[in-house]
């Protein structure tokens, strides 16, 4: 090999040498810009499960427009009173409530102590809910009670002896309703605290303390509760004695008033623990597909009759 070879082989390509070192600059810049990326992506899944774990503490009715009146929505395992003169449609809120929630695979129970099954169903029916469908996915279960199927009345024969043994340490373990022992619903129904109160005439102090033991039943179930209840079109008081309202975590109350020789429908969350809420009365109506909230759509002038 010659000298003038010799020097040719040791002289380096620079503009290639060049390219190379940008091309590996430019690896490690890429690196660091995956491992930011990598960074933002696992920050932001972090924000995203705890909004998840946060949504789970709460539910939602899936009635058009009226889950707007909250900031999160309704904090699950509470006990709400449904509240409302006769018509208003407390019936209709929960009906809409549990198909929602049906077809979203949870299981619901609707206990009534006023109409039966196959009464519940054709109100169903009425505005396109198909309730043999949803009791076969297994998620809806409907079951009438009587009077009689007050565990405390059926224990002792009347209320009056349940008073008589308040202290008996085997009845204060009784629970105040029968229930499948396997069956654990995520909400339930209850129709309505005024026909229950029915079975104590009389005996304000007794439907009170059975009230209460209702009331921790279900809370103790971990289910989410909605109580219906009757009352005046225009009531002071939303329950057949006040104590109901102490007890409960939250009311909505729904209005079917007369203004100007005209009916009008209108909701209001009046109170509901645990979470922010709209604290007015707005308008809502029902159509053939169930009802609708408008959030929006305060009703004003105030809801006295004319």
């Amino acid at each position: 090999m010659t000298k003038k070879e010799s020097e040719q082989d040791t002289i380096f390509d620079m503009s290639k040498i060049k390219s190379i070192i940008e091309k590996k600059l430019g690896d490690g810049e890429s690196k660091k810009q995956d491992g930011q990326t990598l960074e933002s992506k696992t920050q932001r899944t972090v924000e995203d499960l705890k909004e998840v774990n946060d949504t789970k503490k709460y539910v939602i009715t899936g009635i058009p427009g009226f889950d707007e009146l909250f900031e999160n929505g309704i904090p699950r395992g509470s006990n709400v009173l449904v509240a409302g003169g006769a018509g208003s449609g407390k019936t209709i809120f929960c009906l809409q409530m549990l198909q929602y929630h049906i077809l979203h695979g949870k299981k619901c129970f609707y206990m009534s102590f006023e109409e039966s099954e196959k009464r519940l169903m054709e109100h169903m029916k009425d505005f396109s809910w198909d309730p043999e469908k949803l009791l076969e996915t297994g998620n809806l279960k409907i079951k009438r009670y009587l009077p009689s199927d007050i565990h405390y009345l059926s224990e002792r024969g009347s209320v009056d002896a349940m008073f008589s043994k308040e202290e008996d340490s085997q009845l204060l373990q009784l629970e105040p309703i029968t229930l499948e022992e396997d069956y654990k619903p995520d909400f339930v129904i209850v129709d309505s605290l005024t026909a229950i109160a029915s079975a104590f005439m009389g005996k304000d102090g007794s439907y009170r303390f059975y009230a209460e033991r209702l009331f921790r039943f279900f809370e103790n179930m971990g289910s989410t509760n909605f109580f219906i209840t009757e009352t005046g079109q225009m009531p002071e008081t939303f329950s057949q004695t006040g104590v109901e309202e102490f007890l409960a975590d939250g009311v909505i109350v729904i209005y079917h008033i007369k203004r100007e020789g005209m009916r009008q429908r209108a909701i209001e969350v009046l109170k509901m623990r645990g979470t922010k809420h709209q604290e007015r009365i707005v308008a809502m109506k029902i159509s053939d597909k169930g009802m609708i909230v408008y959030p929006k759509q305060e009703v004003f002038g105030g809801l006295g009759t004319k």
